[in-house]
C-alpha cells in the first residue's frame, strides 16, 4: 500500500515508518518538523507540510497516490494541554478535521489513528479494557476522545474505515540505537531517569510515594515503541476486512516509578539522584492495559514485555546520542 504518515518524523511515527517499509509498504512522511526530526526518517520521502494547510495536504496525498493514512501528528504533553488548551484543540482537533477533509477530497478511505489511554482518565477498573467508559481529565485526553467520536461519524456518513489505537506509555528505542526518543522538553519518565543517570539533569522527582501498594509510587504499563509500530501495521492490513478497529495497546504489565528508577540504575551502572515531591493532581495510581482483545483479533503480541529489555534499548539510544538527533 501507499501510506502517508503524518508526524512520521516523530518518536512513534518514525518507528512505524520503519515497520511499514519492512513489510513492503511505500511511505511518504508528512511532518512540519516542529517536534519531529528529519534525521529519524533519513532515506524516506519527506514532505514538510503543516496539517492546517489543506491545499498542501491534498497535493501530497495525490502525489503519493495514498491508499491510507497513519495519523501521529499531535501535541502530546498532558500538563501543557492544561496550561494551553487552545494549542491542543487546534493541533489535535482542528488539524485532524483538515486532514480528514483532505482525505475525502483525495478519496483516501483508510486511516489508522494514534489514540491514547488518556481518554479513560482515572479508570473505573484496572486492568483497562476497551469498553471502559471515557473520563478524560485533561484537554489532551479530551481531544483524543473527540477525534474518536468524529471518526465514528465519518465512518457512518462517508464510509471511512479506521482503526483507533489507544496507547499506554510508549517507551524504548530501535535496538542498536539508530533512532529513538528525542523530545524538547522531555516529559516521559524513562528518558528523564536516563538523563539523570547521564548527569544531564540534577535528578528525578518522584511525585508521590503514598499511593496504594506495592511500593507507594504510580504504576504504568510501558509498551515498547516497536510493539506499537507492529500493531499499527497489523491494524492497517486488517482494515480491508473489518472496520472500525478499536484497541488498547499496552503490554499488560505494570511497573512502578521506583521500579523504573532501579532498572535504569541496573542497566546504566550509574546512580540516579531522587527527590520526593507531592502528588500531581489527577495522576491515576495505576494504568495497566488488558491486551486480550488486540491479541485475539490481530494476533498481536508484544515482544518487549520485560522492563529491563525496554530500558536497555532506550539506554543504547541515549548513551550513543546524548544530544538526541543533534549528536
Amino acid at each position: 500500500m501507499n501510506v502517508a504518515v503524518t508526524g512520521g518524523a516523530g518518536y512513534i511515527g518514525s518507528h512505524a515508518v520503519m515497520e511499514l517499509r519492512k513489510n513492503g509498504h511505500e511511505v511518504l512522511v508528512l511532518d512540519n518538523l516542529s517536534s519531529g526530526h528529519a534525521a529519524a526518517v533519513e532515506g524516506v520521502p519527506l514532505h514538510t507540510v503543516d496539517l492546517s494547510d489543506f491545499p498542501a495536504l491534498t497535493q501530497a496525498l495525490d502525489h503519493c497516490r495514498a491508499d491510507a493514512v497513519m495519523h501521529f501528528a499531535a501535541s502530546i504533553n498532558v500538563g501543557e494541554s492544561v496550561d494551553d488548551p487552545e494549542k491542543y484543540y487546534h493541533n489535535n482537533l482542528v488539524n485532524t478535521l483538515t486532514l480528514l477533509s483532505a482525505m475525502r477530497r483525495c478519496a483516501v478511505k483508510h486511516l489508522v489513528f494514534s489514540g491514547s489511554c488518556a481518554v479513560y482518565g482515572i479508570p473505573d477498573r484496572v486492568p483497562i479494557t476497551e469498553d471502559c467508559p471515557f473520563h478524560p481529565i485533561s484537554p489532551y485526553g479530551k481531544t483524543k476522545a473527540m477525534v474518536e467520536a468524529i471518526l465514528a461519524d465519518y465512518a457512518t456518513a462517508y464510509g471511512l474505515k479506521y482503526a483507533s489505537l489507544r496507547y499506554f506509555n510508549a517507551s524504548g528505542a530501535m535496538p542498536g540505537g539508530s533512532i529513538g526518543e528525542d523530545h524538547d522538553p522531555e516529559t516521559h519518565l524513562i528518558p528523564l531517569v536516563i538523563q539523570a543517570a547521564m548527569g544531564q539533569r540534577d535528578g528525578i522527582t518522584v511525585y508521590g510515594d503514598d499511593y496504594p501498594p506495592p511500593d507507594g509510587t504510580c504504576v504504568r504499563d510501558y509498551v515498547h515503541v516497536l510493539d506499537l509500530a507492529s500493531a499499527h501495521v497489523k491494524a492497517l492490513e486488517a482494515l480491508g476486512k473489518k472496520a472500525p478497529l478499536i484497541y488498547n495497546l499496552g503490554a499488560g504489565r505494570g511497573y512502578s516509578v521506583r521500579e523504573v528508577i532501579e532498572t535504569v540504575r541496573e542497566v546504566s551502572g550509574r546512580e540516579v539522584p531522587v527527590r520526593m515531591g507531592a502528588r500531581r493532581p489527577g495522576d491515576p495510581p495505576a494504568l495497566v492495559n488488558d491486551p486480550q482483545k488486540v491479541m485475539d483479533e490481530l494476533q498481536w503480541e508484544p515482544q518487549f514485555t520485560d522492563l529491563n529489555h525496554i530500558v536497555r534499548t532506550a539506554w543504547q539510544w541515549h548513551s550513543r546520542h546524548p544530544e538526541g538527533f543533534r549528536s
